[in-house]
């Protein structure tokens, strides 16, 4: 891999990792357009840790408030007695089901899920459901019902079926904040408030995905300087990037619909079923010549 590639890269996980059009499905795409090596799970998982902090630093404040709350909560022995110790514990049961799942079908998710079939499922599979959930936002809004607002509203429920809905995003083509932002719509959250709920929690299995995957493949990853370098150029690209693409993404969601992009993720999938398809129809011949 080549700095540039490794730019690239850090470029395109920082305005996909937030943006709910998938940023493994861009990471898996963009190599394979370019003509470039699929950079892998273990480096996509690597720079992740750039959008991490992008995370970290864009919601610094709620952050903030949501660990005070959590460390106030265990001293006083009343885990679940203010809205900020709550939150944090959803956060926390939301994170379980990915860790669990991502664990036992890593294998899988390290291989067969990459493939650019699998990516094109998963990338009209969401963006169902993503138009699903700004179809019931619509109906609300008819009713004069206007979606929960603010972290203290995030309830049990909300907290668990975004949790249950993030482990579809260890498939490709999924997007995370795209499924969570999603269902947390589906429950009943403000497109905002879904946001933030989603953005935070990534942060535990993002972090955890990151730091494994870096200790599992420090060979791979950091076994020369020049590897090494790639790795953290395409790190603090994500970084930098990402911060400026969450920013952006919760101003806009305060007024804005999902449907820009689910148009975009429609468009994205048809471009890529059409290239299959013709790479298959590529293949017939040499197929009859074999035969």
């Amino acid at each position: 891999m080549s700095l540039l590639e490794a730019i690239t890269l850090g470029i395109v996980q920082g305005l996909t990792e937030f943006l709910p059009i998938s940023s493994t499905a861009h990471l898996r795409i963009v190599p394979a357009l370019c003509g470039w090596d699929d950079p892998g799970a273990a480096y996509s998982a690597v720079i992740q840790c750039g959008t991490l902090a992008a995370v970290c630093a864009a919601m610094r404040h709620d952050i903030a408030r949501l660990a005070a709350g959590f460390l106030a909560g265990i001293r006083s022995g009343r885990p679940l007695a203010t809205p900020e110790s709550r939150t944090s514990l959803l956060i926390i049961l939301g994170t379980v089901p990915i860790v669990v799942v991502g664990f036992a079908a890593r294998q899988l998710i390290r291989g067969e899920a990459r493939r650019l079939e699998v990516v094109t499922g998963a990338l009209l599979f969401t963006t169902c459901l993503m138009a699903a959930a700004e179809w019931l936002a619509w109906r609300r809004g008819r009713r004069g019902a206007a979606g929960r607002h603010g972290l203290d509203a995030v309830t049990f429920a909300d907290g668990l079926t975004m949790g249950l809905a993030q482990v579809l995003a260890l498939v490709p083509g999924t997007s995370r904040s795209g499924i969570t932002i999603s269902s947390g719509m589906a429950t009943g959250l403000d497109r905002a408030t879904a946001a933030r709920f989603s953005f935070l929690l990534s942060l535990p299995a993002v972090a955890a995905a990151g730091l494994l995957e870096a200790w599992q493949q420090r060979a791979a990853i950091f076994g020369s300087g020049d590897a090494a370098l790639e790795a953290v150029v395409g790190t603090l690209t994500a970084a930098i990037v990402g911060y400026a693409a969450i920013r952006w993404l919760l101003r806009l969601l305060t007024s804005h619909t999902l449907w820009p992009f689910i148009a975009y993720r429609l468009g994205l999938a048809g471009v890529l079923a059409w290239t299959l398809g013709a790479s298959a129809a590529r293949s017939i011949p040499s197929l009859f010549a074999f035969l």
